[in-house]
């Protein structure tokens, strides 16, 4: 999982080079792989501060450092990961203040090198910490995941895609289901991986997301026995074979290692309750 830690030690200016970070009344150090890790749930028995100046001031340094196109990127990341560890303290307007400042982050565009090489640390930065702001996030993060800016940058696209799975929002089911017949793998992945986060949902959910994921994998994979030496196809298969075939089985708690296997299972056991069999384990 990526997270904003490992992104602040691959961004990671000389020492002494950072800003000062705004500071918050009782904040306590938490690591910044903890704070990814751990989806941002209100706390709904406690009423939580809003319209806090400490947020505020962070947001107006954000802005500030994503508009020097590029050149302060690195202390935009850590003005991110002050924000995702606050998140869950903040009250609702605070949240869709911080959500949107994130967005932001995502409509600056970076110039690739010379290299071709996109510096792309903000944008997969924002979008992992945005994944742990649902259900606030999830209309900028669908915005994004089909912008233009992101049309050839796919690891910026990646993020963005696994984000959105990250909030666990069942209305972003459709939209993410949609990029598993992309023409990228690398994208077709991502979309499998996202969609293995929807295992909590209801039975028929996770059945229209396994037919989903099942008919295009079977369908690469019957491309690829009907000519095994076309190099196109079997990149595209071992591309998307290990992360549609690990969906598979997160969603229906069965396992198979074949296409082929997992239709015959799906043909036996799709009219079954997949919840009904859960419970009765």
């Amino acid at each position: 999982m990526i997270t904003i830690s490992t992104l602040l030690l691959l961004a990671a200016p000389a020492a002494g080079s950072l800003p000062a970070v705004p500071s918050f009344p009782g904040a306590v150090a938490i690591p910044a792989i903890e704070a990814a890790s751990t989806p941002a749930i209100q706390d709904e028995e406690e009423e939580k501060p809003d319209k806090r100046e400490e947020i505020k001031a962070a947001l107006a340094e954000l802005k500030d450092h994503i508009g020097a196109r590029g050149k302060e990127d690195a202390q935009a990341l850590a003005i991110i990961d002050t924000l995702l560890q606050e998140f869950p303290k903040c009250g609702p307007k605070d949240r869709k203040a911080v959500v949107k400042g994130l967005v932001g982050c995502l409509k600056q565009k970076r110039k690739p090198t010379k290299e071709g090489v996109v510096d792309n640390k903000l944008h997969i930065a924002s979008a992992t910490a945005l994944g742990r702001m649902g259900p606030e996030s999830v209309k900028g993060l669908t915005m994004y995941m089909g912008h233009k800016n992101f049309a050839k940058e796919y690891a910026g696209k990646r993020a963005i895609i696994l984000a959105l799975g990250n909030t666990k929002d069942e209305g972003a089911i459709d939209d993410i289901a949609d990029l598993l017949t992309h023409h990228e793998p690398q994208i077709q992945a991502a979309a499998a991986e996202a969609l293995q986060q929807y295992t909590g949902s209801d039975s028929k959910t996770r059945k229209k997301i396994f037919k989903e994921v099942l008919d295009e994998v079977a369908r690469v994979k019957n491309a690829l026995d009907i000519d095994p030496t076309d190099p196109i196809v079997r990149q595209r298969y071992d591309g998307i074979a290990g992360p549609m075939l690990r969906t598979l089985q997160d969603l229906s708690g069965h396992e198979e290692n074949d296409p082929t296997a997992y239709r015959s299972w799906w043909n036996d056991n799709k009219k079954r309750d997949w919840d009904a069999a859960e419970r009765g384990k």
